[in-house]
């Protein structure tokens, strides 16, 4: 992995964020922006929202994928230009700069998957399956030195663990910054303002992706550009004290001015210095993002909150917050003080969305050690034996020296799970103590499945040779992760695996690899610690 450049580590290096000035390049003869409407003093009024969806460039993407995450109830899809997985900083201003924007660091997409899960069942953010099916599109360009693609690639890769229907394009050689028709700036360069013409029309291929096909856009908006006040949706009624703007802006094509009619929402959310009070930037991206000539012809609200710069060096820059400045250790779920200020925002115009879900409680049983084991057999399920080495090596999985295919049984009381309980999620950790080979690569892509039987596999719970093929109540409910040391958490078992929970006594996993290792390649599971099922009830 590479290593970062060597220089003092800074708590507030901000001037190391996204958007960072750099030299000046020739910009392109593109077209010339249509003439944006001017701003005119008002309110957010209510109107029928039919659905909401969430876009944004660099600080404004991470801020477009927390406001998805957080609140997938009432958000539907989202579009992000140059930006990484949710909460990749966690926290920390020099990991976002070496693991979010560069890569220097691993930023760790299975921690941050398992936060998210993590969160989602304790209430922290919107339950995860509804990100299920969500449409997301994700844009990179090989230029962009700001954000690395692989960065970006790893957001598609987030969403994707999620079931979501990603489209990430990576077929230009863009800088940093969001992509428009209308954008000022040559394709490959990074500067101000950070809007850049590649011969596409992003805003069609996001806005498709998002609600299905669309109308072609307007020549020029002719709807109305709505100058509200922030500081009335802001928890605490300050904009300024967590960095946004006094000012944010809606746009209403005429087609939405009635509020009965239905209309879908687009929170559009700019990168760092591109905000309204930014070094008098003004309404530079609004003009040129070309989402209100979409807006026209496609009943289309757009909302553009607006960041502004602090006076001290926590955000000089104007970012959305996405590593916890000013102190805000919930920015990226339910209560972070930007978030909360947008959802206000939304709300107002009639996207309610929906109530957190009901916190849970988590039990996490350990295996029974009377009852585990491993069974080994031929490929074909033949001369099924227990093995005999779990008291020295520990439980088998995969194919030894010997030819057999080893497959292991876990037990576990889940009758501690209360009676009237409704299960949301159960997962499996099991801590590797040795191995040979790779049986996750032989065949390439082999997977270590989990099977679940309520009670269990054989006539006893003890282990007995029959369990090698006896029946799974729910077969391959989940998969354990190849790793090669330490501690795994499976997938989360399947919602008819979490049903097939014994509530009034025992429950037995079976683990094997879906294809017996084509050469010797087996691992052993350690029993102490012993392997652990937690489950999350509410």
């Amino acid at each position: 992995m590479k290593q970062p450049p060597r220089f003092p580590r800074l708590r507030r290096l901000a001037a190391l964020l996204l958007l960072a000035a750099s030299t000046a390049l020739p910009t392109a003869p593109t077209a010339q922006a249509a003439v944006t409407p001017a701003p005119t003093p008002g309110e957010l009024r209510p109107h029928t929202i039919s659905a909401a969806y969430t876009a944004g460039i660099s600080s404004g993407g991470y801020m477009a994928t927390q406001l998805h995450v957080a609140y997938s109830g009432t958000f539907a899809g989202s579009a992000v230009f140059a930006a990484g997985p949710y909460d990749c900083a966690r926290g920390d201003l020099y990991r976002a700069q070496y693991a979010c924007m560069k890569t220097y660091q691993d930023l760790g997409l299975d921690a941050l998957e398992r936060t998210t899960r993590d969160r989602s069942a304790q209430g922290l953010i919107d339950p995860v399956a509804n990100l299920s099916g969500d449409p997301v599109y994700v844009f990179s360009g090989s230029g962009d030195a700001t954000v690395e693609r692989p960065v970006a690639g790893a957001l598609a890769a987030y969403y994707g663990r999620f079931g979501a229907r990603v489209r990430y394009d990576a077929t230009t050689a863009a800088g940093h910054a969001w992509i428009s028709p209308l954008g000022p700036n040559a394709c490959t360069v990074t500067q101000s303002p950070y809007v850049n013409d590649c011969g596409i029309d992003a805003e069609r291929d996001l806005l498709g992706h998002l609600t299905g096909a669309v109308d072609a856009p307007a020549p020029a908006p002719t709807g109305s550009l709505v100058r509200f006040d922030q500081n009335r949706y802001v928890p605490g009624g300050s904009a300024s004290a967590v960095s946004m703007d006094g000012s944010g802006f809606l746009y209403e094509p005429a087609a939405c001015s009635d509020t009965a009619t239905p209309c879908r929402l687009l929170v559009a959310l700019h990168g760092c210095k591109q905000g309204y009070s930014y070094q008098s930037f003004g309404t530079k991206f609004i003009d040129t993002a070309y989402l209100d000539e979409y807006a026209d012809t496609n009943h289309l609200l757009v909302l553009y909150p607006q960041a502004v710069p602090t006076t001290t060096l926590d955000n000089p820059n104007g970012c959305w917050n996405w590593w916890g400045y000013l102190g805000d250790g919930a920015y990226a779920q339910h209560g972070g003080k930007q978030i909360e200020a947008i959802m206000n925002m939304v709300r107002a115009l009639g996207g309610g969305g929906t109530e957190p879900p009901t916190p849970t409680t988590t039990v996490t049983l350990p295996s029974l050690d009377a009852q585990d084991g491993y069974v080994k057999a031929a490929p074909d399920g033949s001369g099924a034996a227990v093995g005999t080495l779990e008291g020295v090596s520990g439980l088998a999985l995969g194919r030894g020296s010997d030819g057999k295919d080893n497959r292991s049984l876990l037990s576990f009381d889940t009758s501690r799970v209360p009676a009237g309980k409704e299960i949301v999620r159960a997962y499996v950790s099991a801590t590797r103590a040795s191995g040979s080979g790779d049986p996750w690569a032989s065949p390439a892509g082999n997977r270590l499945l989990l099977d679940v039987r309520t009670g269990c596999f054989g006539a006893s719970c003890t282990t007995e040779p029959s369990d090698w093929s006896a029946p799974a109540t729910v077969p391959a409910a989940a998969e354990l992760p190849a790793f090669s040391s330490g501690t795994r958490a499976s997938t989360d078992l399947s919602p008819a695996a979490l049903a097939a929970l014994d509530r009034t006594g025992t429950t037995q996993l079976r683990l094997r690899f879906a294809t017996t290792p084509t050469s010797t390649a087996y691992l052993f599971l350690a029993t102490a610690p012993r392997p652990t099922l937690t489950v999350e009830y509410r």
